[in-house]
């Protein structure tokens, strides 16, 4: 008999996210590179839930406990290549499964503002998530990526990650992780779905806006077109085609003229014959 509601979900998705682990170098001198984008993150929800980390040398991590739910949220303290050590330590001691994990950390494949979520999958160079998946055992573990963007070579990706992002980035970086940092009691109780959909709705990028065409010199006035006659005047000149041509009239003598002159002459006495 097919299953409904809460009894239909997995055991993962009942049990939820029972340890955040945030990546990053320790140190004054990292605290502000885009490789400790994932310490921002969970710096901040445990601020904003009351949660005090403190160090604990028996995992070589900053630790504490959200009480609302009891999950764990860990910062590893042994640089960013040996990160798997606390996580191990950590999931072995409580007993938490890989899918109960969630990882965040910096993405070089995604621009600065973006945020996703995903279980497993592949490491992309990322030496903080090759240390956690050998420690493991298995990839299968939960990851909230934040976008940091590429420099365009892959040479130049170690420095990179090991500087401070521009003030234009951070601002970005900051929006995603504010909007990552709303989906996450979604993720503790269980809701994964939940949490990528409205995480991956409200991360979708603006259209672009077009570019502003270039200013173009005004074009020369176009030649005005003779004014048509009126169609009184066109309509009279057909009628006076289509009229019969009148007799030319007899041109009248003019005074003082030769024709005059004649006209006096033979009009005189008659001759005698």
């Amino acid at each position: 008999m097919p299953q409904c509601g809460a009894a239909a979900r997995s055991y993962e998705e009942l049990m939820g996210i029972r340890l955040i682990v945030g990546l990053g170098n320790p140190g004054k001198e990292y605290e502000r590179t885009r490789h400790n984008a994932g310490f921002w993150l969970v710096e901040r929800f445990a601020a904003q839930e009351h949660v005090v980390l403190r160090k604990d040398t028996r995992y070589q991590a900053l630790v504490g406990r959200h009480e609302a739910s009891g999950a764990w949220l860990v910062l590893p303290q042994s640089f960013m290549n040996a990160s798997g050590r606390a996580v191990q330590m950590l999931a072995g001691f409580f007993k938490i499964p890989a899918a109960e994990i969630l990882v965040v950390h910096d993405e070089l494949d995604f621009a600065p503002g973006a945020a996703r979520i995903k279980q497993g999958g592949g490491i992309a160079g990322h030496n903080g998530l090759k240390d956690i998946s050998q420690r493991l055992g298995t990839h299968d573990y939960w990851r909230l990526r934040l976008g940091i963007g590429h420099p365009g070579d892959k040479d130049a990706v170690a420095d990179y990650v090991l500087h401070k992002p521009a003030a234009e980035d951070r601002e970005a970086i900051d929006g995603a992780i504010g909007r990552a940092i709303e989906v996450l009691p979604l993720c503790i109780s269980g809701d994964l779905q939940g949490a990528m959909q409205k995480l991956h709705t409200q991360d979708k990028p603006a259209a672009p806006r077009p570019a502003p065409e270039p200013a173009r010199a005004p074009a020369p006035p176009k030649p005005k077109a003779p004014a048509k006659e009126p169609a009184r005047a066109e309509a009279a000149a057909k009628a006076a085609e289509k009229a019969p041509e009148k007799a030319p009239q007899q041109e009248t003598p003019k005074q003082g003229g030769v024709k005059s002159l004649l006209k006096s002459l033979l009009s005189g006495p008659s001759r005698k014959k």
